[in-house]
């Protein structure tokens, strides 16, 4: 039976929904971006008339009002971007039960049935395009393919408003021109890799030697070509928007440039404290730690530890990434900003094996203290209790990031 796969992507998903609550922003350049006063003044959404002025996601606010006169620059709002998000999953949802979350603004929804053509499901597509039109007033692309990889590439082809069919027995002829930068999971250290391998378009890796490309790239080398010659068949898993969370972290630009170890320190208690809340709060647990910096020459690095045991324990989760933060990047200080993220996630609950030395009692005891600070700061405001370490600043004692979080949609590799 020949599948029927299709990919949404909303388009320009943060600024198109800020349009809908701004009327003075109809026809005119707008972007979400972060707030310059407090560091964070980069953009992270533009509208069309903002990117035809050549505004570009990471680009510096003052960068993009230069390029862009009259620019209308607006604070992001993650609550109303899940309300829209669970609203399109609505519309997706009457096709089908299948529907699968890829961050905030996509989906793969599969409508694979006897007899159900490709031709059924570019008509679905249309179906789908003007519901989200005519019912939330924005946009989508979608492509529409016989697999998960050719279906993403479609809807990334036409934007905004559009839907573009791959065809199983004519991918060739649309597929293969592409730079290989198009093919999904192909990033730009592994571009570089294949450049060096004169692997240039989508079609030169489809036809690239495996030998070659297992000893660059590895097996995930073996993949991408796979996906290159339409061979990818991973299923479309149903997933709520939370389960397509594939890590919980956090990241801070704090008010001024982080200059010492203990500077670092503080502020990585400060992001374990929102990480390891937002875990707790959703019932979840991580067994890997991620830490990553960002130098005031904006160049950026991470690393991260995989634990014996999952976790959503505060000062486990502080005191690991204050450890790789010590045995990798001091060397790296000045810095402008830091982050933190937990990952290989699991439900709380899960057995773990007991130890002769009582530590999982220890930690058990630890989880208690924390789900009972976590009751207080859900009363009296995230910022009634604070650990002293973050006091040592009072400008940090301040900040409250518990609700500025990020989020990360589960890796395509997984599994």
């Amino acid at each position: 039976m020949a599948r029927v796969i299709l990919h949404a992507d909303a388009n320009s998903f943060y600024a198109s929904v800020e349009c809908l609550y701004r009327p003075e922003a109809q026809g005119r350049p707008l972007s979400v971006c972060g707030d310059p006063e407090k560091r964070h003044g980069i953009v992270l959404a533009s509208n069309q008339q903002a990117k035809r002025h050549g505004v570009k996601t990471g680009m510096a606010v003052w960068q993009a009002q230069q390029i862009c006169p009259g620019l209308i620059a607006v604070p992001p709002d993650f609550a109303l971007y899940k309300h829209f998000s669970r609203m399109l999953r609505d519309i997706y949802e009457t096709c089908s039960d299948r529907v699968e979350s890829f961050g905030l603004d996509e989906c793969w929804v599969d409508l694979t049935n006897p007899g159900f053509t490709i031709e059924d499901g570019e008509r679905k597509a249309q179906e789908i395009r003007l519901r989200v039109r005519e019912e939330l007033g924005i946009t989508v692309s979608i492509g529409v393919s016989d697999n998960k990889i050719f279906a993403k590439l479609g809807s990334d082809l036409k934007k905004p408003d559009a839907v573009t069919v791959v065809h199983p027995d004519h991918f060739r002829e649309t597929i293969w021109p592409l730079p290989v930068s198009e093919l999904l999971y192909v990033g730009p250290k592994t571009t570089k890799k294949l450049m060096d391998y004169s692997i240039l378009t989508i079609g030169d890796l489809a036809n690239a030697p495996r030998h070659v490309l297992k000893y660059k790239l590895g097996k995930n080398g073996l993949v991408l070509q796979d996906y290159a010659n339409g061979l990818d068949r991973s299923p479309v898993k149903p997933t709520t928007l939370e389960e397509a969370v594939g890590s919980v972290g956090n990241s801070i630009t704090p008010p001024h440039d982080i200059r010492t170890p203990e500077d670092a320190r503080c502020i990585y208690y400060l992001l374990a404290e929102s990480v390891g809340a937002r875990m707790r709060d959703s019932h979840l647990q991580g067994q890997c730690v991620s830490i990553s910096v960002r130098t005031t020459g904006l160049a950026s690095y991470s690393c991260q530890r995989r634990l014996p045991f999952a976790t959503n324990v505060t000062s486990e989760i502080a005191g690991v990434a204050c450890q790789l933060f010590e045995s990798r990047f001091t060397h790296a200080l000045p810095l402008r900003s830091v982050g933190l993220s937990c990952s290989a996630l699991s439900m709380e609950g899960t057995p773990v094996q007991m130890d002769l030395f009582g530590h999982q009692a220890r930690r058990e005891k630890q989880h208690r203290l924390d789900c009972a600070l976590d009751d207080i700061r859900r009363r009296y405001g995230n910022l009634s209790v604070v650990r002293g370490i973050v006091l040592a600043e009072p400008r940090l004692a301040r900040v409250d990031p518990k609700d500025d979080h990020t989020i990360h949609p589960q890796p395509f590799f997984t599994g």
